[in-house]
């Protein structure tokens, strides 16, 4: 199965992958959108629709699921092509233009290419204890889809991480309690969200570690042992929310001779180009001294992604065209 060609194929439906559509459409540019998800929106959707984001601009805070929901109304405005439930296999340059290929065989012919895949193909880190497995989905989550689920719920919140106090706050309203559990008493978290957390009615079970799982058809407690004194508590939970990180892979990207380094495309950080002429990386997945992994940044990446990508197919075109607040949309 083949489309049509493209100026623009973009890898990836999440919050920079769209902005990068709708500048490209902006420019007046062919797009298509590939994204391995059956929905557009990324980590927003997939991982955490009912957390809160605080870093948008124009955004005190917003819910990730509406954050997504507005960024696919203005990615697609538009009209590119999307084709999703497709994971990427293969690239290969014939001259000025690309061929991509699908893992099922469809064929994307594309004149420059965006990845703005995020970190990856994505899965959650476990904890790795006895019965783990047993019990995912029957009381251990290593994200949180509705927070309706968890309502006078007692919970366990494992991770010293922004996600772990994002959850503790968005939670705390409803729960009837929660204990966020850390191996050591510093976290990689925002200091305003650990001020919040520990003014809150959050338990902190610090210098601990869930050293077992208690429970017949759902999980019913947790052991804990203090990584210091090796003492052992137990705690009564219907829920263990596990924020220790995910582990991704570029998947098929890494065969694509392009240069890759700590899983992260390396680009020119001045036009967002790959090795690969044509090929840009944007968002999470490009890498460069100095990067930042925030949509903020991700998004102004976008934009001079698809700047350099239009002034190489014409050459005549200007990098920078103008604000959109002098045009008529």
């Amino acid at each position: 199965m083949s489309h049509e060609f493209v100026d623009v194929t973009i890898l990836g439906g999440g919050p920079v992958g769209l902005f990068a559509a709708f500048y490209a459409g902006l420019r007046g540019m062919s797009v298509r959108i590939v994204d391995s998800l059956s929905e557009l929106g990324g980590q927003l959707v997939a991982l955490y629709p009912e957390k809160y984001v605080y870093d948008m601009p124009g955004f005190p805070k917003i819910l990730a699921k509406d954050l997504a929901s507005e960024m696919v109304k203005q990615g697609t405005q538009f009209s590119p092509e999307i084709v999703l439930e497709e994971t990427v296999e293969t690239l290969e340059v014939i001259g000025e233009n690309m061929m991509i290929v699908t893992r099922n065989g469809v064929e994307l012919p594309t004149r420059t290419l965006i990845i703005a895949a995020g970190a990856g193909a994505f899965s959650p880190t476990r904890i790795g204890v006895e019965r783990e497995a047993e019990f995912e989905g029957r009381g251990i989550h290593y994200g949180v889809k509705s927070l309706s689920e968890f309502k006078g719920k007692r919970i366990g919140i494992v991770g010293g991480g922004d996600s772990a106090f994002d959850w503790c706050m968005a939670l705390e309203p409803i729960a009837e309690s929660i204990a966020l559990i850390h191996r050591r008493d510093q976290f990689r978290a925002h200091e305003d969200s650990v001020r919040k957390v520990k003014e809150s009615s959050v338990k902190m079970q610090l210098w601990n570690v869930v050293k077992e799982l208690h429970g017949t058809e759902r999980l019913e407690a947790i052991s804990l042992e203090n990584v210091e004194s090796k003492a052992i508590e137990r705690l009564e939970v219907d829920a263990l929310i596990v924020n220790v990180g995910f582990k991704s892979s570029l998947g098929p990207i890494k065969n694509w001779s392009i240069e890759i380094e700590k899983n992260q495309v390396q680009v020119n950080p001045t036009t967002m180009e790959t090795s690969i002429p044509g090929v840009f990386a944007v968002g999470d997945v490009a890498g460069f001294p100095g990067k930042l992994k925030l949509i903020a940044n991700g998004v102004g990446e976008a934009v001079t992604a698809v700047c350099v990508a239009k002034q190489r197919l014409d050459p005549q075109a200007k990098l920078f065209p103008g604000h959109s607040s002098d045009r008529d949309l």
